[in-house]
């Protein structure tokens, strides 16, 4: 299908509340729809040889939406974690599951479910799926140097090197994708995707099909990444 496979795409997950509102349902209705996609997503993501897989789904910033809508997306996570912890699906053998953000922002039970998720699939080796949830890209970098100040390191040994070891992501990906015809980061993985590909679909997240992917992976294989050389 596709010859060289990048190894970690990341997938800015927007469009869900448009969808909704094309089908005339309530605006947070569309998380649900956006939910069953990324369970999709996974299996491709599987069948095409990708090892790494970040999403960008709940920021820093979204605390801010109504109490009805946070209230809807938190259940939808719940039961997504449990299902996680049980091993349900793709989590029973193949996918390893991260959370990455500042997962104190969460309830209790919230945090929980995700530690539990996390330790379930910690041995599952075929597809690692970190799933950013009350992240920032600022405020990692800021968390970052709060732990590398708390450690007294010298302002000599700081490094990029350093900064990454102290990131919640320490990876970076290939590729960045998002959905719903923005054209931003939004504060998405801004350490990171210094050198990653930019890919931008009119498409809403919920419409995303695995001809998308295919065809996303088809033009970076056809870019080329010089990395400032």
């Amino acid at each position: 299908m596709v010859s060289n496979i990048p190894r970690h795409i990341s997938i800015i997950l927007d469009g869900n509340r448009r969808y909704a509102k094309k089908l005339g349902l309530q605006l947070w209705k569309g998380h649900g729809f956006g939910l069953r996609k990324l369970e999709e997503l996974l299996s491709w993501c599987i069948e095409l040889g990708i090892k790494e897989v970040t999403l960008y789904c709940f920021s820093t910033e979204n605390f801010k939406r109504s109490k009805k809508e946070i209230d809807y997306l938190f259940g939808l996570f719940w039961k997504e974690f449990e299902k996680m912890k049980k091993g349900e699906g793709v989590f029973k053998d193949k996918v390893k599951v991260n959370v990455v953000g500042r997962m104190s922002m969460f309830s209790g039970k919230m945090q929980k479910a995700m530690l539990e998720a996390m330790q379930k699939t910690r041995k599952n080796r075929v597809l690692v799926v970190n799933f950013a949830m009350a992240y920032g890209g600022r405020q990692e970098i800021i968390d970052a140097f709060k732990k590398i100040i708390k450690a007294k390191t010298k302002p000599n040994q700081i490094n990029e090197d350093l900064i990454t070891k102290n990131l919640y992501l320490k990876s970076e990906p290939d590729l960045v994708i998002r959905t719903g015809g923005e054209k931003r980061m939004s504060n998405f993985l801004l350490w990171q995707s210094s050198y990653a590909e930019l890919f931008f679909l009119e498409k809403l997240w919920p419409e995303f099909t695995k001809e998308d992917l295919v065809n996303i992976i088809k033009e970076f294989n056809q870019r080329q990444r010089r990395f400032g050389k």
